[in-house]
């Protein structure tokens, strides 16, 4: 029992993690609200498998890698926050019109899931904070010598948590009650939506 310890209390911890706000948060919301309940869906997945790369890479030594060439951290987090800031910018833009990834997207129409799944993934994907707080954990919580059931596990429970919080953030946002409230407010929502974005962009490329 005792070596079940480590996962329970890395799951306990991501789990924690995952429900915090934060750019994936917003944009599985909104594809909710204003897109079809299979299109969140699918956002939830993507976010769930991008968490599983970043996962996978600390796992294999991306952390290390990030934390000795200070540069690619900074690079990669200078490339994530901007592109944040400018999916911030196009919901601002197009606030109220079209559908949520095609006014993020700037185009006009009913986006396919694989443009909801591409979206969802390089936001989740757009953070390399996420590779470092996984290296963290993992050097806290996990043994050194990890064996191949226990990588696995970490990384099943990654994903279900990933995928289990968002789904369920998919499914409250694309409610009846939600979608007639959203409505109403749209604009408003969209362009406060775009700037918190941005806002979580420019933090992430200019934190130190």
């Amino acid at each position: 029992m005792e070596i079940l310890y480590p996962l329970i209390g890395f799951a306990l911890v991501h789990l924690l993690a995952v429900a915090s706000p934060g750019p994936t948060f917003l944009v599985v919301a909104r594809t909710a609200a204003t897109g079809s309940r299979a299109a969140a869906l699918v956002a939830a997945l993507a976010v769930g498998i991008g968490a599983l790369v970043w996962a996978t890479a600390a796992l294999f030594g991306l952390q290390a890698l990030l934390v000795r060439f200070e540069w690619l951290y900074l690079t990669l987090r200078i490339a994530g926050g901007l592109y944040l800031v400018y999916l911030g910018i196009q919901l601002v833009r197009h606030a109220g019109k079209g559908d949520a990834v095609a006014a993020v997207a700037a185009t006009s129409g009913t986006p396919s899931l694989a443009r909801v799944f591409r979206e969802a993934l390089m936001v989740q994907l757009s953070n390399p904070k996420v590779a470092v707080f996984f290296g963290s954990v993992f050097l806290t919580l996990l043994p050194a010598a990890a064996p191949a059931w226990m990588v696995a596990a970490v990384l099943a429970i990654v994903f279900v948590n990933e995928c289990g919080w968002f789904t369920l953030v998919a499914l409250l946002f694309s409610g009846n009650t939600v979608r007639v409230a959203y409505r109403r407010a749209r604009v408003w929502i969209e362009r406060l939506t775009g700037g918190v974005l941005a806002a979580l962009g420019l933090r992430l490329a200019l934190d130190r």
